[in-house]
């Protein structure tokens, strides 16, 4: 079994990487940046160093490749919806031409809808792009990051509260990362599937930003308030934070697809979708370090 990885230097990619190579797989890593990427080769994957929206990195990538793991970047440029599906349909064409026989696709809830949902808008198209090439191709719909909530260490280090657009009382599915990149390999080591299929992962549960509050003050050790601020003022403080534009303009689209209903998962939560970590336990392990060294460099 030989994968290819396209985002080895994430917290996706690169425990994905060691997950699979500890399950026996060969392993291609595509990155702009051997450096990198230094641990995973001495660890035994092999590199192509190039972009992956390069033809010519890709034929290099997918020689005897027998399945691929593909993850869009973030939004961080203007024509990010052009370019991730032009990206997607290059790599896919690539990757039927090479014989590749099977994709894992990392998209996310919301995606079902296409555009309006901000940055998750244009995943739908790059679903489409893997299931027009390969007949076997799982795509991997996640919740929402419990690593996003790292984003607001500051203001919980300051005021105890989370300043959030969302609605206070909408249910969302939180999983941790490290989660996801386990059910990726497990998916990606498993030779049995076939065929074109959706799977969400969901998080140990689905949790309103009030119940969120509630966890973080069992989890931090004292109260923590949750604020529903206007899409107005959010705007504003993306802008204040030296967000471009273009970016601001994606995550508030987001912010409001959230609220109406737009960013809630397609599939329904069984235990296939139900990981483990919950929200409480990454929240003593990972949030609370960050939040306790937040406030001792501000004493």
């Amino acid at each position: 079994m030989s994968i290819v990885i396209n985002t080895p230097n994430g917290n996706i990619g690169r425990p994905l990487v060691r997950h699979l190579l500890a399950g026996g797989a060969r392993v291609t890593l595509i990155s702009r940046s051997a450096d990198k990427v230094a641990d995973l080769v001495k660890a035994g994957a092999k590199l192509v160093e190039g972009s992956t929206d390069d033809a010519a990195v890709l034929d290099a990538a997918f020689a005897g490749a027998t399945a691929v793991f593909w993850l869009t970047p973030p939004a961080a440029r203007p024509d990010f919806f052009a370019w991730s599906e032009g990206a997607a349909r290059l790599a896919a064409r690539k990757a039927r031409a090479h014989g590749v026989r099977r994709a894992v696709v990392l998209s996310s809830i919301g995606a079902q809808n296409g555009r309006g949902t901000g940055p998750v808008g244009g995943l739908l198209a790059v679903e489409e792009a893997f299931k027009a090439e390969l007949a076997d191709v799982t795509i991997l719909r996640p919740g929402y990051f419990m690593e996003n909530l790292l984003r607001e260490v500051p203001s919980l280090a300051s005021a105890d509260s989370l300043f959030m657009p969302l609605q206070a009382d909408r249910k969302t599915p939180f999983v941790a990362v490290a989660d996801i990149a386990r059910k990726a390999a497990d998916v990606l080591l498993d030779g049995a599937w076939k065929g074109h299929r959706i799977v969400g992962i969901h998080g140990a549960a689905d949790v309103t930003y009030t119940e969120v509050a509630a966890i973080l003050s069992e989890a931090l050790g004292r109260p923590v308030r949750y604020v529903q601020v206007g899409m107005d003022d959010t705007r504003k403080a993306l802008v204040g934070y030296g967000m471009p534009g273009f970016m601001v303009d994606l995550f508030t689209e987001m912010f409001g697809a959230y609220n109406d209903g737009r960013m809630s998962p397609a599939e329904s939560r069984s235990a296939e979708t139900t990981t483990a970590t919950a929200l409480a336990t990454w929240a003593r392990e990972v949030l609370k370090p960050a939040v306790d060294q937040a406030r001792a460099s501000a004493a």
